[in-house]
């Protein structure tokens, strides 16, 4: 079972990139995962699956209790989901002290969503100190087990030089690893980087195609973001040739989405 649970925090940054005021909010798109059902041991199986069904039902309380169980065995998953609990108070009383220490159990155990929701609690200061620092090596963890908005957010730090050294070269990698997975942040700011120049050589064939990637995966709840992304492609199309344009739009039609390392 998938719940789809969105944890949205105000973690805001402002890009500047040749005019291009480009904000990038750093969504949290947490999705509460419970694909451990189906590789559990024995002991906390049954747990996870009366909270997958409490869970369901909308009972948070009892999915709580169940989760509890779960995470007091040493499952991570169980941790995870029991830290979005507490994270969004649905169940229990919202507390980000819990949830961060939830979060760690989990992230020490190789749980990427967790790494990179604990990420999210250090760039923010919620349940834990402010540590840019800290927040960039849990993004790293979890980029480097292939999760696209860790990806995007490491390359955000090494943008604006938060927690690391500034290397624009080093943001257009993981920006380039998110945006070929399909994220559509990535690939606004993947297209503005080509089109100045910044981090990778300028290349407008290249911009126009990520301009395009991301005014196509963009939603309606992005619509800004959309909206910046058609403005951008259609601003460079009228500064390039004929045969330029026509491969631009060639890759964008071609290309597919790169599957998670």
């Amino acid at each position: 079972m998938l719940l789809n649970n969105v944890m949205f925090l105000p973690f805001n940054v402002d890009n500047y990139m040749g005019g291009h005021a480009v904000k990038v909010i750093t969504k949290t798109w947490v999705t509460v995962l419970f694909l451990a059902l189906c590789i559990a041991a024995p002991a906390t199986a049954g747990t996870l699956e009366d909270a997958d069904a409490a869970l369901e039902r909308g009972d948070y309380a009892e999915a709580a209790r169940c989760l509890l169980k779960g995470a007091e065995q040493g499952n991570a998953n169980a941790q995870f989901n029991l830290g979005i609990l507490y994270s969004n108070g649905l169940g229990v009383t919202k507390d980000y002290s819990e949830a961060a220490r939830l979060y760690r159990k989990a992230a020490d155990q190789g749980n990427s969503n967790a790494q990179f929701n604990l990420g999210i609690l250090y760039s923010n200061g919620l349940g834990v100190t402010q540590d840019y620092s800290e927040a960039a090596k849990l993004y790293r963890k979890s980029a480097e087990l292939g999760n696209a908005k860790a990806q995007f957010n490491l390359g955000l730090f090494y943008n604006n030089g938060m927690g690391v050294t500034q290397d624009f070269s080093e943001a257009a990698k993981f920006y380039r690893k998110a945006a070929e997975q399909g994220d559509a942040d990535a690939q606004l700011i993947l297209g503005a980087m080509y089109e100045e120049g910044q981090g990778v050589q300028k290349d407008y064939v290249q911009a126009h195609m990520w301009y395009n990637l991301a005014a196509a995966r963009f939603s309606e709840a992005d619509k800004d973001f959309r909206d910046n992304a058609v403005k951008f492609r259609d601003t460079i199309a009228a500064t390039m040739t004929p045969s330029q344009l026509a491969e631009a739009q060639r890759l964008a039609r071609e290309w597919k989405p790169v599957p998670a390392e």
